[in-house]
């Protein structure tokens, strides 16, 4: 089974970005499952059910989120009504929507770290308690968008699922690491996969919003990078599905520009 994850789509450059290389490159690849970080996709902060429509159409077969998850105020209401969007599975109690999904045989989980964000519920907890309450009954391949900001918990995370997820996959920084292997145990991982949105930017941010708020200290409304190439951040998973274990992860990166 060939999974493809693809990192954080930020705005509309970044959606845009999606519809172009998406739909060819899952063809060309033979990929059976597509999982796409879509937190980010509602121009740089949050996303709507129209949004992950769109994403779904463009050729995501899930659509995870993160700590921007509830940015857009409508999607607290419309995520229930999506059926193959996600949100972290450590949310805190009486949060809509779920925080996992069988998609073609596969368990998608969606989980949000705590080192340098907010204090949300133990995310190794979490993931741990679904694969007891599902215990048989969970697919033999399984796919984690482990959302986090430091290195040292999402490594963590890969050693604490080795040999019980097929990948731990990071979201969340929007910088593409260089440490994409298999474990031991056969689970593939990455510390982030990176993101699809304006090469030019700060994490597909304006720069000149974000230097200005460094320079000054005084909080600035960030925006979307515009003009100028966009980067397709991706990582493709070939897993065995009998055993759930992982062959291989590899890196699938592309640029795409716009025509004028």
């Amino acid at each position: 089974m060939r999974i493809l994850f693809v990192g954080d789509v930020v705005g509309r450059p970044g959606r845009e970005a999606v519809k172009a290389i998406l739909p060819p490159l899952r063809q060309k690849l033979a990929v059976d499952v597509v999982v796409l970080n879509g937190e980010n996709a509602a121009g740089g902060a949050g996303l709507t059910g129209e949004i992950a429509r769109e994403l779904r159409d463009a050729g995501a077969d899930v659509v995870t989120n993160g700590n921007h998850v509830w940015d857009q105020r409508v999607f607290l209401s419309e995520i229930e009504t999506l059926d193959f969007a996600i949100r972290p599975i450590n949310l805190p109690p009486r949060n809509p929507g779920r925080g996992w999904i069988v998609v073609k045989d596969v368990l998608v989980v969606n989980a949000i770290g705590r080192v340098f964000m907010a204090a949300y519920d133990d995310p190794f907890r979490a993931v741990t308690a679904l694969l007891e309450e599902l215990g048989e009954r969970a697919p033999r391949v399984r796919i984690l968008d482990w959302h986090a900001e430091a290195t040292s918990e999402k490594n963590a995370m890969g050693w604490h699922l080795d040999g019980r997820f097929s990948a731990v996959v990071g979201s969340h920084t929007h910088v593409a690491t260089a440490d994409a292997r298999v474990l031991p145990g056969g689970t593939a991982y990455v510390s982030d996969t990176g993101m699809v949105g304006p090469r030019d930017s700060v994490l597909g941010v304006d720069p000149r919003v974000v230097v200005e708020r460094f320079l000054t200290g005084i909080p600035k409304r960030f925006e979307v990078a515009t003009g100028g190439p966009v980067v397709f951040n991706s990582v493709l998973i070939d897993v065995d599905a009998s055993t759930g274990r992982a062959r291989s992860i590899d890196r699938v990166d592309r640029t795409w520009e716009k025509a004028a």
